[in-house]
């Protein structure tokens, strides 16, 4: 019984001995471990796959770091290697290569010269033995991975440029990136200049006002020439897969800005040739309608431009408009001014009140209106000031637009003195008559001129007459200058203008039989002495 428990107690002891001197990481032989390293490679797992490189050359604090770019290095030479066989190599510890403790894995010929990987088996302290790739195939792996790059170029650059990367990509590659850009920038505008030159003798044939409209979309052109270049340019580089998803939706981004560039231009000379040839009969049209219908179409063409980035970088437009419109509806209730400014401003442009250029009366105030936005009304008052009302409350105001009238009113009370005569009263209405039917610029109607009433002080003659103008400097002119001729016509009569005055009437002092006053003309006197107090 005790031998039987004994023997079992070895053989329990020889099975963990061998299962701690098994390598977790499966180095054990040469097939294994380069099966082993390939798995890590392919699981993008490079913190295990350094570990099946002899990296005993290298200083420890970077075993980590460059170990990776080794890893990355040589999972490309293999892949690329249409001679290696993972099956050809020795499944036995020992190894079957020529050299002890050596296993080749893989030959090339390179500048005439053969260059070789090897695995190394390598004894641990623990003393387990593993296949590594050895040390000197380890110093190999970054020249045999230049030759093999599809770049030509990069065979005979410096090691710095090729082995140091960011987001994947060496950093020569970031180099010609941005020099690629830095000469298309200088390109594009020499081409630019050159299509100006070759475009205007043509441009000044056919269309002769479409010289200046050339210069103004050339910003465009330039940008999709160098998003165009660049596009190109970057398919002979080869950036990394991160770093070309992030270039291509740079690209996508930059050429549907260039487009609503291009399409804002395009809007902005259309509109202004329409101005230009509608000013002259529909000045309201020209400068209230068109500046609010070109920022609409601005603002439709920023929306559809906003919508083709999206799509172009994968994203679902169905899904983003249908959340914008459940999105709409609760930006609209909490924009209600916002929205009702937009109506209040389409209002006023439809229903042209008042356009740009119009002096009017808003409210208590007066101004010339200077411009009809989206959301408010800008009118400059006579004391030089700016106002800006919301167009929801503009729209709703009784306007009084003197712009509009075709003629202007004059219109008065003469107030003549209570003495005056009534043949002086009749000499000055047919005078006056005669005067205002006799001017070129008054419009007169059956009784231009009227004697109104007897007031309390003068005797009223009301003028009521239109001047034909809508000058407001040349009204002013021509009233001044009837009123004056008034005022003669009134002293050649003989008589003047009335002005309220008041006169004192003394009472007669009657002396009583002592001196004095008598009580009734006493007492009348502190009465008038108190009225004039």
């Amino acid at each position: 019984m005790r031998e039987r428990t004994a023997a079992g107690v070895v053989l329990l002891i020889g099975l963990c001995a061998a299962g701690w001197a098994q390598d977790p990481l499966h180095r054990d032989s040469p097939q294994s471990s380069v099966v082993g390293f390939l798995e890590a490679c392919h699981a993008k797992d490079y913190h295990r796959s350094w570990r099946y490189l002899d990296l005993r050359k290298i200083p420890t604090t970077k075993w980590l770091k460059e170990g990776t770019q080794v890893s990355q290095q040589l999972e490309h030479i293999l892949d690329h290697d249409t001679q290696f066989d993972v099956a050809a190599l020795s499944r036995t510890p020992q190894g079957d290569g020529l050299r002890p403790n050596r296993e080749l894995v893989a030959s090339f010929t390179d500048a005439g010269k053969t260059r070789e990987l090897e695995l190394e088996r390598v004894t641990l302290r623990s003393g387990v033995s593993i296949w590594l790739f050895s040390s000197e195939s380890v110093d190999l792996i970054p020249q045999l991975a230049r030759g093999l790059t599809d770049s030509p170029i990069e065979k005979h650059l410096p090691d710095p440029l090729v082995n140091c990367k960011l987001i994947d990509t060496p950093l020569w590659r970031w180099i010609a990136l941005a020099l690629l850009a830095a000469a298309l920038v200088v390109l594009s505008k020499l081409l630019c200049r050159l299509l100006l030159l070759s475009l205007e003798p043509l441009v000044k044939r056919v269309a002769p006002r479409m010289q200046s409209g050339l210069r103004e979309v050339s910003g465009p052109f330039r940008l999709l020439l160098i998003v165009a270049g660049f596009r190109a340019g970057m398919e002979w580089i080869g950036p990394s897969t991160p770093l070309r998803l992030v270039l291509e939706r740079g690209l996508a981004l930059l050429f549907f800005y260039a487009i609503a560039w291009l399409l804002m231009k395009g809007s902005d000379l259309t509109i202004g040739r329409i101005r230009t040839a509608v000013q002259a009969k529909h000045h309201a049209f020209a400068h209230s309608f068109l500046p609010l219908a070109s920022r609409v179409v601005k603002i439709l063409i920023v929306l559809l431009a906003i919508t083709a980035v999206l799509a172009s970088w994968g994203y679902n437009t169905t899904t983003i408009l249908a959340g914008l419109g459940v999105g709409g509806l609760a930006i609209a209730l909490a924009a209600q001014k916002t929205i009702e400014n937009l109506f209040g401003g389409v209002a006023v442009i439809t229903d042209r009140p008042v356009s740009v250029g119009d002096f009017c009366k808003f409210g208590d105030r007066s101004g010339t209106v200077e411009d009809i936005g989206l959301r408010s009304t800008r009118i400059r008052t006579l004391d030089r000031t700016l106002v800006t009302v919301p167009n929801a409350q503009f729209s709703s105001m009784t306007l009084e637009n003197f712009t509009k009238r075709d003629k202007m009113w004059f219109h008065f009370t003469l107030n003549l003195r209570r003495d005056t005569t009534p043949d002086q009263v009749r000499d000055l209405l047919k005078s006056i008559t005669r005067k205002l039917e006799d001017h070129p610029k008054a419009e007169t109607g059956p009784l231009p001129v009227r004697f109104t009433g007897v007031g309390a002080y003068s005797l009223d003659l009301e003028v009521f007459a239109y001047i034909s103008t809508r000058n407001s400097d040349e009204f002013m002119e021509i009233q001044q200058e009837l009123l004056l001729w008034i005022l003669d016509e009134v002293e050649a009569v003989g008589t003047s203008l009335a002005l309220p005055t008041q006169a004192w009437y003394p009472l007669e002092r009657t002396p009583a039989p002592n001196g004095g006053y008598g009580r009734e003309e006493a007492a009348a006197g502190s009465k008038q002495a108190g009225r004039r107090g």
